[in-house]
This record gives structure tokens, C-alpha cells and sequence, in this order.
């Protein structure tokens, strides 16, 4: 399992100190500068980190290395290096602008899904939900055998942002498919995202 100092860690998932310990305690998640972008339309993860957008705290943070998933990405997206951080990465344009969609896995539940829900709500200057509310602001979809939840979080003002999401558990840790742009651009994706999931299965056994 690979750990990050604290300094790259702001940068990424907001967790709280200790960069002696494994264990995740908080959570957060940031920004990231995106490398370069090269075609590509299908991907299978290799085991280099991810990660997810917010603010970062000072805490060590250790991305997934279990059971990989593999997926296939649309023709029209355009893969890019996955950085430290992700374990897949992909440019989305469009007349509207151009979205930016991560793949990202962290051991356990990073929180569970409504602090995870939350912290993309924030990225789009939104109010917490409370678990009341987390029924209505989530739909749930299986695929593959993984279940997934998936989220719709539109921002406000006049050039809004909106995040598709979806927080799969899987082999001891959660991941994470995120499509964040402009609202027009990602609505126009949103057909392509969902096809997307149900592309996203298990590795196949190493032989």
C-alpha cells in the first residue's frame, strides 16, 4: 500500500494527522493540476493512486491497492496520465467547455457514502446533506456484481458546475467515477457516464 506525505495530500483528499498511522480518520476531497491528454478508449487500472477534489488537511493518505476494476470509456473521452492520485483519468470537451473525469480508490469507506456525497457537494459551494435527505439526493444501480451509488449534484450561478458520480465498495475499499464540468456540458454526457457504469466489473484473476 503506498502512502503520501501530507503536503501532496493537500492537494488531493482532506484527512485529518497522523503520518504514522494506516488508518484513515478524516476526510476531504481537492483539486489536482491535470496533466496532459492522449486518446485512448478503454482502460485497465494499474495499481498507481488517485484522487478526488477538495480541500486537504495534513494526514498521510493511502490509495487502494487490492482488487483492481477495469472498465471501458467512451470514444469521445479522451484518456490522460493518471497522476500519483488516480487511477484513471479522462478529458471530456465540448462546445460548453471541457469536463474532467477521475477515477479514484481509497481503502474502507473513506467515511461512508453521505460524507463523501457531502464533500462533492461542497467542491460545488452546495449545503451538507443530512441522512434524511440522502435517500432522495442518491439513486442506486448494480452492475457487473459491484453496486454502486450513483449522484447528480448541480451547482449554482451563472456558469454553474455539476458532478456525476458513483461510489462503488469493492474489495475493502470504495472507489470513486467522477465527471465534473460545466452543467450543460456534463448533462450533455450524462447518457455516456451511465453507459460507462455499466461497463466497470472485477479484474479477471492473475494467472
Amino acid at each position: 500500500m503506498k502512502v503520501f506525505p501530507p503536503c501532496l495530500l493537500a492537494l488531493v483528499l482532506g484527512f485529518a494527522p497522523g503520518c504514522q498511522k494506516q488508518e484513515i480518520t478524516t476526510y476531504r476531497i481537492p483539486k489536482e493540476q491535470h496533466p496532459a491528454a492522449k486518446a485512448a478508449t478503454s482502460a485497465t487500472p494499474a495499481a498507481n493512486p488517485a484522487p478526488a477534489g477538495g480541500d486537504m488537511a495534513n494526514t498521510a493518505v493511502a490509495t487502494a491497492s487490492g482488487a483492481p476494476l477495469t472498465w471501458t470509456a467512451p470514444a469521445a473521452w479522451t484518456a490522460k496520465p493518471a497522476g500519483a492520485m488516480r487511477k484513471g483519468s479522462y478529458t471530456v470537451k465540448g462546445q460548453e467547455g471541457e469536463a474532467d473525469f477521475a477515477i479514484t480508490a481509497f481503502p474502507g469507506d473513506v467515511g461512508g457514502d453521505l460524507a463523501n456525497l457531502n464533500r462533492w457537494r461542497g467542491q460545488l459551494s452546495l449545503p451538507a446533506l443530512t441522512q434524511a435527505d440522502f435517500g432522495a439526493a442518491t439513486e442506486h444501480v448494480d452492475h457487473n456484481g459491484l453496486h454502486m451509488t450513483v449522484v447528480d449534484i448541480v451547482g449554482t450561478g451563472d456558469q454553474p458546475q455539476r458532478i456525476l458520480g458513483a461510489m462503488i465498495p469493492h474489495g475493502g475499499a470504495t472507489w470513486f467515477f467522477k465527471l465534473t464540468g460545466p452543467a450543460a456540458l456534463v448533462a450533455r454526457e450524462k447518457a455516456a457516464f451511465t453507459a460507462f457504469l455499466a461497463t466497470i466489473k472485477p479484474a479477471a484473476p492473475a494467472k
